[in-house]
């Protein structure tokens, strides 16, 4: 989703290229196109490759750097290949962009990154992705994860790196102080807000400005009535059978009981402001994700929060964590060092090294391999996934996204009805299709 990786999963920063483990080498000239050579300088007989990545997460360059500088060394003592790694890191803002231009030119690195479910239908379609169902980390990926980059038609062709387990962000310690726990029905959250501001507490911190922040109503909506009421929703959109008035209920009925019992001014605050603000204890609730957390441990360090999923009706199994992986590495069918990409992409989630790199990055598991200690809002957003109260982020077109983040802001200030967004969203999905038919 929109955004999905701001805040704690993506501040991107400056574009930058980086060659041979992060830093730029003449010594990597001669080998340009990344094809294999002989190598004259290193040791007799051994190989040199130059591997292509296109990964937009700057803000990782060191723990990436570190990774890449192990795997070359377990490349040349495994195989006897000696590997120089071209780093291209742009920021989140050109990314797409320049990927599809390098993929559409014949210029593909030999492995990039992907926003799993936004862009792997197309890429996949478009013949950009190789298929990595047989490669031995697929076994390794856990069963929650997996689906986030799989096709319709049953193949692997990604390695999920950022996962993401959400609904919204609750104050542990105003609940507790409230005797209150996470609602489980649309009722019950009425009920939790009638308690707090019968205290003088704000139930919901409301921040607009930024179009995706109002739109995390719409995945949660549909991924909860997917899987409760409608689960070929997305299937009859794709097929221009399907409207968004078959969700109104379920997208409005929470949005406009959050909107009443919220913040002021909700289009003026951002979600850095909101983060502070949240952080500060100005309301008891926020239509937020996890991935903002470290913005807001930055305001309050000893703040205590917790992630639970949003009712959006009386109907308790339609109250859902979200789950979705969004940055995903995955390997170009026109590699010319492909045997070398999918030994990194393994190496990824090698059994004894990838936690380090996994928890450097404060990245949720996403593998049987990964056992390290998670941050608290991850250990409580599992617990609901262990229990089957999740739901796999629904398959909606980004444009669809973009359209309902900029209605629901609109409809939040009265220029626009629930009637005029959803004749929006329906719109928008029909463009989309037409395109992508």
């Amino acid at each position: 989703m929109k955004k999905m990786s701001q805040g704690l999963l993506a501040t991107f920063l400056a574009a930058t290229l980086l060659a041979g483990c992060g830093s730029n080498s003449s010594g990597n000239a001669g080998n340009a196109a990344g094809e294999d050579t002989s190598s004259g300088s290193g040791s007799a007989g051994a190989k040199s490759v130059t591997l292509k990545m296109f990964i937009a997460q700057p803000r990782f360059k060191e723990q990436y750097d570190n990774y890449i500088a192990e795997f070359v060394k377990k490349e040349k003592a495994d195989k006897n290949i000696d590997v120089s790694v071209q780093l291209e890191m742009p920021t989140a803002d050109n990314a797409s962009q320049i990927l599809k231009t390098r993929l559409a030119s014949n210029d593909a690195p030999d492995i990039f990154a992907i926003h799993a479910v936004n862009e792997i239908p197309s890429y996949y379609k478009a013949g950009y992705l190789e298929d990595l169902t047989s490669q031995p980390f697929v076994g390794k990926l856990l069963d929650s994860v997996k689906p986030s980059v799989t096709t319709t038609d049953g193949k692997v062709v990604a390695l999920p790196l950022e996962t993401l387990s959400w609904g919204y962000l609750y104050n542990k310690k105003i609940f507790s102080e409230q005797g209150l726990t996470p609602p489980t029905t649309l009722t019950e959250m009425k009920t939790v807000i009638g308690k707090l501001k019968a205290k003088n507490i704000t139930p919901f911190v409301l921040s607009y400005k930024e179009s995706w922040i109002p739109q995390l109503v719409l995945p949660l909506a549909v991924g909860g009535m997917m899987k409760t009421e409608d689960p070929e929703f997305v299937n009859k959109m794709n097929k221009d059978e399907g409207s968004f008035s078959e969700m109104k209920s379920a997208i409005f009925d929470v949005f406009d009981l959050i909107n009443k019992n919220g913040t002021a001014k909700a289009t003026e605050v951002g979600g850095d402001d909101g983060a502070a603000a949240f952080a500060a204890g100005k309301g008891a609730m926020w239509l937020m994700g996890p991935w903002y957390a470290e913005t807001i441990l930055k305001s309050n360090p000893d703040l205590d929060f917790g992630v639970a999923p949003l009712p959006i009706n009386d109907n308790p199994e339609a109250t859902l964590i979200n789950l979705s992986a969004s940055t995903s590495l995955a390997v170009s069918p026109a590699s010319k060092n492909k045997e070398v990409a999918l030994d990194f992409l393994n190496y990824v989630l090698d059994d004894q090294a990838s936690n380090g790199l996994f928890q450097a990055m404060k990245f949720n598991p996403v593998s049987t391999v990964h056992t390290y200690e998670s941050y608290p809002w991850i250990t409580e957003a599992t617990t609901y996934v262990k229990a089957g109260k999740s739901v796999q982020d629904p398959a909606i077109p980004q444009s669809v996204k973009d359209e309902v983040g900029k209605g629901l802001q609109a409809y939040y200030a009265g220029q626009m009805s629930q009637d005029d967004v959803l004749k929006a969203l329906d719109k928008a999905w029909k463009s989309y299709n037409k395109v992508n038919k």
